[in-house]
C-alpha cells in the first residue's frame, strides 16, 4: 500500500518503486525524491505508466514493489475527468476545490442558525487566516485567465459544453491550495491564450507540481525537472525538458557506441566458439566463452528515431491559386463573425492562425473548408481543390466496430492490403493493432487514425485545428517533419506553440472581425494579449471602480437586454425542436410497444401492423430530421452565445 512519510519530511519519495498494470511492468525500482517548490513534467510514450503513476499517487493502485510516500498532512489536488450536470453556478462549482474554506462556511452557518456568537466570532478568524474573504475573487481571476468571460461564472455548470467544463474542473483543481497537485494533459482543452496564463500561474505555484504533458513549449517554461518513463525505468533529471532532451541525446549516444563495441565482442565470441567447439582441445575454452557471452548483459540499441515514420505524397495537382475568399463575411443566423475577408492561398503557404478564444478562428477553419457558406462574398476554390481537413469532432466520425485497416480500405479498396498496413504501420498501428477495432482506442490512437486517412488522400490544402490534442511528442515531432515537407498550402490553429515554429512560415491574426497577418513572432504574442487585456472590452470587460456604478448597472442591463434580444429566435427555435423531439420520442415509444405485441402479428391484424409499421418509419425519418435541426440550430446559439458574450457556450 502506499505509505506516508512523518510530517517533517516535506517531500515525495519512490523508493526502489516498482508498478505494473495486469501483466504489464511499467517500470521498477524508481528511487528518487521530489521537493516542494519544485515543478516536474512526467514523460514517456503513451502507455509507459505516466497517468498510473497519478493513479498512484491518488491511492487507486498501490505498487508491486517499494513504496511511495508524502507527509501525511498534504492536501492532494488533481483535476477530474467527470463534471456533473450541477445546476449551481461555475463560480461556486469551482469554489469547491477549496475543501477548507467549504468546512468553515459549513461551520460558520451552523453557529449562526444556533446562536453560537464566540463560536462564528472563532470561524470568522479561521475565515479569515486562509484568505476566505478573497476566495470568490481567487476563484473569478481563474476563471478568467482560463477564458470564461466576465458574467458567465454565474451561469449553471449544467449549460457549458464538454470542453468548457474540463476548464471548470481545472479552475477547480488550481482553487485548491494543495501541497502536491497532479496536471494530466491540462493544455488539451485550452487554447494558446488560456495556455500562456496556466504557465504564468503555475511559476508561482509553491507546492510540488508533478504534470504530463506532450507540449514541449509548455515543458520547457514551467517545469524544473523531469521524470522520463522509458525501457521500464523511471528517472529523474534536472533541468527543463530541452536540457533533459540534450542530456538524453548524449547518453544515447554514448549508449550507442557501449552498443556497437559489444556487438562487435559478441560477433568475436560467437566466431571463436562456432570455429573452436567441434575440437577437444578447444572445447573447454569455447564452452566458457560460451557461459560468458550468456552472463554479459546485452545493452539495448538506443531508439532515437520516432516509432512513427509517414510523409506527405506529392499532391496530384498543384493549382494556383487554390482557394479565395473574396470579400466574405461569415458567422451564424445572418450574424457577422467575421467580415471583409480577402485571402489567397497558393502552393507552399504555411499560415498559422492567432486570436482570443472566440475571435473567429474555427468559424474561419469551418469557412475554408466548406463546411459553412458566405454570408456575403465569394468563397472560389480551384477546380481541383482537394481538402485535408482536421478537426476534434471528426475523431467520433470513426467507425467504432470497423478497425484501422478498414477504415482505410473502405476509401482505398483498390490498393492491396499488405501496402495498407505498411502504410498503418508508420504512424503506430502495426500487427494486430491495425486489426483492433476502433471503439477501445483512446484519444491519440483515434487522432492518429484519422491523421493517417488525411494523409493517405494526398490532399493539396490542409486545415488542422487543434491536430495536436492527444498526440504523445513522438507522434507530434513526426507530425511537424511531414508538414516541413508538404508541397500544398496549410492552415494550422494550434496551442502547441512548438508546432507553430516549426511548420508555419507567416502569422495570421483573427481580432475584431477581421483576419490581418501578424506583423511580430510567436513570442511578441504574448505581449499582444497582455496588451488587450489592459484596454477594456467594449461589452464585458468594465473598470473596476465604473463596475458598481449606477449608470454601469444601466448600462449593462441595456446590453444584457439587447443581446438576450438577439439571441431569442436562436432560443425559441432549439425549444421548439427539443419539444418536437420529445412527442416524436413519445410517439416512437409507444409504437414500439405496440409493435412488441405478439398478437399483432396474427393473420386477422395484418392490416393494423402495416399501419404501425408505416407509422413506425415516418416517426424514425421525423426524429432523425429533427435531431439533425436541433444539432444545427444548438451550434449555432452556442457561436452566437461565444461571440456576444466571449468565453464558454
Amino acid at each position: 500500500m502506499t505509505s506516508k512519510l512523518l510530517d517533517f519530511t516535506p517531500m515525495l519519495n519512490l523508493n526502489h518503486l516498482s508498478l505494473r498494470r495486469g501483466a504489464k511492468l511499467l517500470f521498477r525500482n524508481a528511487n528518487f525524491q521530489i521537493h516542494p517548490g519544485q515543478r516536474v513534467g512526467v514523460t514517456g510514450a503513451n502507455g509507459c505508466g505516466k497517468s498510473s503513476l497519478f493513479a498512484l499517487l491518488r491511492g487507486e493502485l498501490s505498487p508491486d514493489a517499494g513504496d511511495v510516500a508524502y507527509p501525511s498532512n498534504w492536501v492532494v489536488a488533481h483535476v477530474a475527468q467527470e463534471t456533473p450536470p450541477d445546476p449551481r453556478p461555475a463560480i461556486e462549482y469551482v469554489l469547491d476545490g477549496d475543501t477548507e474554506l467549504r468546512v468553515i462556511e459549513r461551520a460558520m452557518a451552523e453557529a449562526e442558525a444556533a446562536g453560537e456568537g464566540a463560536r462564528l466570532a472563532e470561524l470568522h478568524g479561521r475565515l479569515e487566516a486562509i484568505g476566505g474573504y478573497e476566495a470568490r475573487a481567487r476563484a473569478a481571476r481563474l476563471l478568467y485567465g482560463l477564458g470564461f468571460a466576465p458574467g458567465t461564472e454565474l451561469r449553471p455548470v449544467a449549460e457549458f459544453s464538454g470542453g468548457w467544463r474540463m476548464r471548470l474542473n481545472l479552475a477547480r483543481a488550481l482553487m485548491c491550495r494543495s501541497d502536491l497537485l497532479l496536471l494530466d494533459e491540462p493544455t488539451n482543452h485550452l487554447d494558446l491564450e488560456a495556455v500562456v496564463w496556466l504557465e504564468d500561474w503555475l511559476k508561482g505555484y509553491r507546492g510540488t507540481l508533478l504534470l504530463i504533458s506532450h507540449d514541449r513549449d509548455f515543458l520547457d517554461t514551467v517545469c524544473t525537472h523531469i521524470v522520463h518513463i522509458e525501457n521500464e525505468a523511471a528517472i529523474l533529471y534536472t533541468g527543463n525538458y530541452s536540457a533533459f532532451e540534450r542530456l538524453r541525446a548524449e547518453r544515447l549516444a554514448t549508449r550507442q557506441a557501449e552498443y556497437a563495441r559489444q556487438q562487435r565482442e559478441i560477433a568475436h565470441i560467437r566466431s571463436f566458439v562456432d570455429r573452436f567447439k567441434a575440437k577437444a582441445s578447444k572445447a573447454r575454452q569455447a564452452q566458457s566463452r560460451l557461459k560468458a557471452l550468456e552472463r554479459m548483459e546485452l545493452i539495448a540499441a538506443a531508439h532515437v528515431d520516432s516509432p512513427f515514420h509517414f510523409a506527405f505524397q506529392p499532391p496530384e495537382k498543384l493549382p494556383n491559386p487554390l482557394l479565395r475568399l473574396d470579400g466574405v463575411s461569415a458567422g451564424y443566423s445572418e450574424r457577422p463573425v467575421l467580415s471583409g475577408v480577402k485571402l489567397i492561398f497558393a502552393p507552399g503557404d504555411r499560415i498559422g492562425l492567432l486570436g482570443v478564444n472566440g475571435a473567429g478562428k474555427s468559424t474561419l477553419i469551418k469557412l475554408l473548408a466548406g463546411e459553412i457558406a458566405p454570408l456575403v462574398g465569394e468563397r472560389i476554390p480551384a477546380k481541383d481543390l482537394r481538402l485535408g481537413y482536421f478537426a476534434q469532432h471528426q475523431l467520433e466520425q470513426l467507425r467504432p466496430e470497423w478497425t484501422a485497416l478498414e477504415h482505410l480500405r473502405h476509401e482505398h479498396p483498390q490498393v492491396p492490403e499488405q501496402a495498407l498496413r505498411d502504410y498503418l504501420g508508420g504512424f503506430g498501428f502495426a500487427g494486430d493493432m491495425a486489426l483492433t477495432p476502433v471503439a477501445p482506442f483512446s484519444g491519440g490512437e483515434k487522432a492518429r487514425l484519422v491523421l493517417a486517412l488525411l494523409v493517405y488522400r494526398r490532399p493539396n490544402l490542409l486545415l488542422l485545428d487543434e491536430p495536436t490534442n492527444h498526440l504523445d511528442l513522438d507522434m507530434r515531432d513526426a507530425l511537424a517533419l511531414a508538414l516541413q515537407d508538404f508541397e500544398g498550402a496549410m492552415v494550422i490553429v494550434s496551442h502547441d506553440r512548438h508546432m507553430l515554429r516549426t511548420c508555419a512560415d507567416r502569422l495570421w491574426l483573427v481580432h475584431g472581425g477581421r483576419v490581418e497577418e501578424f506583423p511580430d513572432s510567436l513570442d511578441d504574442y504574448p505581449r499582444w494579449l497582455a496588451a488587450q487585456q489592459v484596454a477594456p472590452h467594449p461589452v464585458a470587460a468594465v473598470t473596476a471602480e465604473a463596475e458598481h456604478s449606477a449608470a454601469a448597472r444601466k448600462d449593462r442591463r441595456r446590453m444584457e437586454a439587447e443581446q438576450r434580444k438577439r439571441l431569442q429566435p436562436l432560443r425559441r427555435q432549439v425549444e421548439r425542436l427539443e419539444a418536437e423531439m420529445e412527442r416524436l420520442t413519445e410517439e416512437k415509444r409507444v409504437l414500439e410497444q405496440s409493435l412488441a405485441d405478439p398478437a399483432i402479428y396474427a393473420e386477422s391484424s395484418k392490416d393494423v401492423l402495416k399501419r404501425l409499421l408505416a407509422d413506425k418509419a415516418r416517426v424514425d425519418t421525423g426524429l432523425t430530421k429533427v435531431e439533425e435541426e436541433w444539432l444545427a440550430a444548438s451550434e449555432a446559439l452556442e457561436e452566437a452565445m461565444r461571440e456576444v458574450r466571449p468565453g464558454p457556450t
